[in-house]
């Protein structure tokens, strides 16, 4: 018996200092803004991945990580932003 799973992600999460401030769908291609530590954070979502695409920070280190998909999150610390990748896998069938 072979199980066969998919691993794609469905959605992220954005904390702001620990708190929950934004659940985003990853299927959806679109940009979103939430409040960070330095200003406004623009996040990024194409191809079921996701970026911070803008924020103000002084290296701009969070917008250089580039686009993510799987089980590492996005740490923005000079923000106090945390994107996480929920990654649920799903039974696609069996077979013997």
């Amino acid at each position: 018996v072979r199980l066969i799973l998919n691993k794609k992600s469905e959605y992220a999460e954005v904390y702001y200092e620990n708190k929950l401030v934004k659940k985003i769908d990853l299927k959806i291609d679109n940009t979103y803004k939430v409040e960070g530590y330095n200003g406004e954070v623009v996040i990024e979502v194409k191809n079921n991945k996701i970026r911070v695409k803008e924020e103000k920070s002084p290296l701009h280190l969070c917008s250089r990580q580039g686009f993510v998909n799987g089980s590492t999150p996005i740490i923005c610390l000079p923000n106090k932003i945390i994107i996480k990748i929920n990654n649920k896998e799903k039974l696609d069938g069996i077979s013997k």
